[in-house]
């Protein structure tokens, strides 16, 4: 069949297998491009098929040949129909990988239950005997508690009174004013519980009690604060409440790592980013149309996979000596040198991947935007194009290279 983008209600529906091999393949070129490191000798990926999750485990195995276990919960291809992207994602990681010598094994299946903790547990034991980093990157919009059995449900809501703001359709081009409701306080506990750390600290004591954890691991789980403009709708919002749940759990996890393995805890915030998740969040659109604007324009601007390289090198492992050689899987190339050598904690213990959206001058400019922009001028005063190609290729659409008029089988990989 022919595929082209379906896409509701911003939303994307398909995916492209051939466009989704050539995002893997430009991920890995970029990383290798930067030269190998020292870091995590075995990683779990725990939601590996996209975005941060994924980036994170191109990082770790193409910048220093970590064999890696991903986690992943996606929609398998038939012969009607095509995967979805992170399906798709996770068999052209393993191509990759396997071809560079790379051990690389994966499981498709709800992360939120026992069961695939249970399996996860064995592969690692199995394939890599234990891991020295895991990554907790899931973003889902449900979770069934395994120990009760009830569905809960997250809603993206502001708390205590009603949020009112512009907002984009990218698609359309149409900004306009959205008013959120206030969220009850069971739609607050059940965001938080859905987005919260509590699957997180139930991955970390399932790793321990099945002994697959080696001594000095580092566990990380993302997040992301965002500017004043969003915050009703974000950091003080349901979401925000999760994400503080999510920072506490780091403390205790931390606590518990440090006395038994001597290991360590710790949450990144990220930058603002295209993401499946982040196209649908009142106001989110246009702030990254405009920040992408202004970042691009001083020469700040990241993506997924150059966002968790320089986390990996400069901040997470950021006293590890760069190699001189390739070694397995991994190109040589220049050393760009770490952020003055320290993984550039704030109060909270936080890494702050998000230093470079959030410096003073991005955001005055970005809030001066916010201030001017309409309908009629948001082509030239934003970077939406650049929001519309950074969605689509997240679906394996718009790259270079790729005949999209050609026939594929769905089921390729």
């Amino acid at each position: 069949m022919v595929i082209r983008p379906k896409i509701r209600n911003n939303i994307c529906l398909n995916a492209h297998p051939t466009g989704c091999l050539e995002q893997v393949r430009d991920q890995i070129a970029a990383v290798r491009a930067c030269g190998r490191f020292t870091g995590p000798g075995a990683a779990l990926i725990i939601g590996a098929s996209n975005g941060y999750g994924l980036a994170s485990r191109i990082a770790a195995a193409f910048g220093c040949g970590a064999g890696t276990v991903g986690v992943s919960y996606e929609r398998p291809p038939a012969e009607s129909r095509t995967a979805s992207a992170g399906w798709y994602n996770d068999a052209a990681f393993i191509r990759e990988a396997e071809a560079a010598g790379l051990t690389a094994s994966g499981i498709n299946g709800d992360a939120f239950s026992d069961d695939v903790k249970g399996r996860a547990c064995e592969l690692v034991r199995d394939e890599l005997g234990s891991v020295d980093l895991v990554v907790y990157s899931i973003a889902s919009p449900r979770r069934m508690d395994p120990a009760t059995g009830t569905l809960h449900n997250s809603v993206i809501k502001p708390i205590g009174r009603s949020y009112t703001a512009k907002t984009l359709d990218f698609q359309s081009g149409e900004v306009s004013s959205i008013t959120a409701e206030p969220a009850t306080a069971d739609e607050i506990a059940d965001t938080v519980k859905v987005m919260g750390g509590d699957d997180w600290r139930l991955w970390i004591e399932a790793l321990l009690a099945a002994g697959v954890l080696s001594g000095g691991v580092k566990t990380i789980a993302y997040s992301y604060l965002g500017p004043a403009i969003t915050y009703p709708i974000y950091r003080d919002g349901t979401i925000g409440e999760a994400k503080k749940d999510l920072e506490r759990t780091a403390g205790g996890l931390g606590s518990l790592l440090r006395k038994r393995l001597g290991g360590e805890a710790v949450v990144s915030v990220n930058k603002a980013l295209v993401t499946r998740a982040s196209a649908v969040i009142p106001a989110v659109p246009l702030y990254i149309s405009l920040l992408y604007r202004v970042m691009k324009e001083r020469g700040l601007h990241e993506g997924c996979i150059e966002q968790m390289d320089r986390l990996f090198r400069d901040r997470l492992y950021p006293a590890a000596a760069r190699l001189g050689n390739a070694g397995v899987g991994v190109t040589a190339g220049e050393d760009r040198g770490a952020d003055t050598g320290s993984e550039q904690r704030d109060g909270a213990g936080r890494i702050r991947m998000d230093d470079r959206e959030m410096c003073g001058d991005v955001q005055r400019e970005v809030e001066d935007l916010w201030e001017t922009v309409e309908t009629e001028n948001v082509e030239r005063m934003t970077d939406i194009e650049g929001f519309r190609e950074e969605f689509l290729r997240h679906h394996g659409f718009g790259m270079p290279g790729v005949d999209y008029s050609r026939d594929v089988d769905p089921l390729s990989v």
